[in-house]
């Protein structure tokens, strides 16, 4: 694997030789540069969620004169567009799809991709939306390009061409990056980006003040913790088509005790050597249920009424909120954590392989000694150690947040400026 300082030079804005140029006619000289974000990948999940408001903050603040357009899937809900909305009131949204002759699916859509100059496809698990990006690039000739993804053999292999037609490709682990050049992907412009969730900025400041007061939870005296199953079990979710995999259902049962342990042990460790108490609250839709039975109803008797068990699941502006009140975040999920890290709030990531390699980001942004891979004994073994050291020092704990977070917004702003060079226009 390439050493840090190595892995922060590729992609880097003095790479580039030559901006991207783009053609305008007469009428359009005084516009600025239009941008299609292809992203939005389901609501399930607050970090999926979070995802789209990250890269459209970064898009605002870098590159200012810019027009976006979201293109979201299907599921996105008008609930979720509604709170996007409060914090980028002119955003449009469109949906559907491309055929691989280039009709799209509705009236929309197709205004959307002719408007368009640029199509971003925004961070996530994989290039997501290949077959929309593949269709778009063969039927207008426009250039894209791929923010923030993990890349890995589960990819199909006409992705490896795909990508390699980009304008660049950014992951959001070295080891997808690591990977991509060992497949034979040759962007000219690869490198790692922060996962745009890091700069989702959603707030509902209110709520969550009065959730704290509501559960006894004060501003910097607690920590939230997050669990789950090694395969998300969305086949329980009310209304999800997705079947049940049995093979899954049985690994998630297997390693559930194994997993969650550790986490059970730092909770009680928190609560009676630190005097702070524990949220657990979801990262997902399946997640409320998965804390109850293996962490909060497990948990000793003098433990308990210092624990607060959220029953129902929240959005993204409503978790930040209560994130960044908290005292830091530790768990099995990922994009809690980022969302924590991107606004100044320490966060512990256990991993395991089922999660894809995404969990290395962590070690990318200078956090390593903040990721515990639980398939490694001794990697459980250290975690209640972890917690209640972060818990104790918070103020240690925040300063070395901050140093990451530095970090990341170097990377943000070093990539926004590829962005911005491909559009021929300044970058802030």
């Amino acid at each position: 694997m390439m050493k840090r300082r190595q892995f922060l030079l590729q992609g880097s804005v003095a790479s580039l030789a030559v901006a991207y140029s783009r053609s305008i006619n007469a009428d359009d000289a005084h516009r600025g540069p239009r941008i299609l974000l292809r992203s939005s990948w389901q609501v399930v999940n607050i970090g999926d969620i979070a995802h789209t408001p990250g890269v459209l903050a970064l898009i605002e603040k870098h590159l200012p004169g810019a027009e976006v357009i979201l293109w979201s899937s299907e599921n996105m809900t008008a609930e979720v567009i509604a709170m996007e909305h409060k914090r980028f009131p002119n955003l449009k949204v469109v949906k559907g799809s491309i055929c691989d002759d280039g009709t799209a699916s509705n009236d929309d859509l197709a205004e959307a991709i002719q408007w368009s100059d640029f199509l971003l496809h925004g961070s996530g698990p994989s290039l997501v939306a290949a077959s929309d990006v593949a269709a778009y690039s063969k039927n207008t000739a426009k250039p894209y390009g791929v923010y923030g993804i993990t890349y890995g053999d589960f990819f199909p292999s006409d992705h490896k061409e795909l990508l390699s037609q980009a304008e660049f490709v950014y992951f959001r682990d070295s080891v997808s990056l690591d990977f991509a050049k060992q497949q034979g992907v040759h962007c000219p412009v690869m490198g790692f980006a922060p996962d745009g969730a890091f700069a989702c900025d959603l707030r509902d400041d209110e709520w969550a003040k009065a959730f704290l007061a509501d559960n006894g939870l004060e501003e910097g005296k607690f920590l939230c913790c997050l669990s789950r199953l090694r395969f998300t079990p969305y086949w329980t979710i009310p209304g999800d088509k997705r079947s049940r995999d049995a093979g899954r259902a049985v690994r998630n049962e297997a390693m559930k005790e194994q997993d969650h342990a550790p986490l059970r042990e730092a909770i009680v460790r928190v609560v009676r050597e630190t005097g702070l108490k524990v949220l657990l609250c979801p990262e997902d839709m399946t997640q409320m249920k998965v804390g109850k039975e293996n962490l909060f109803d497990k948990l000793p008797g003098d433990v308990k009424p210092h624990v607060v068990w959220r029953d129902t699941y929240w959005l993204t502006d409503q978790a930040l909120s209560v994130y960044i009140r908290s005292a830091g975040l530790f768990g099995s999920e990922m994009h809690s954590p980022i969302m924590a890290v991107g606004n100044g709030i320490p966060a512990i990531v256990c991993r395991f392989a089922e999660q894809t390699s995404k969990g290395w980001m962590w070690k990318d942004i200078g956090l390593g000694d903040w990721l515990f891979d639980f398939d490694v004994e001794a990697d459980r073994a250290r975690l209640p150690d972890a917690v209640v050291a972060m818990a104790k020092d918070f103020g240690a704990a925040k300063a070395k947040t901050a140093t990451a977070k530095a970090f990341v917004e170097q990377r943000q702003r070093e990539t926004m400026g590829v962005l911005a060079a491909k559009l021929a226009m300044p970058i802030r």
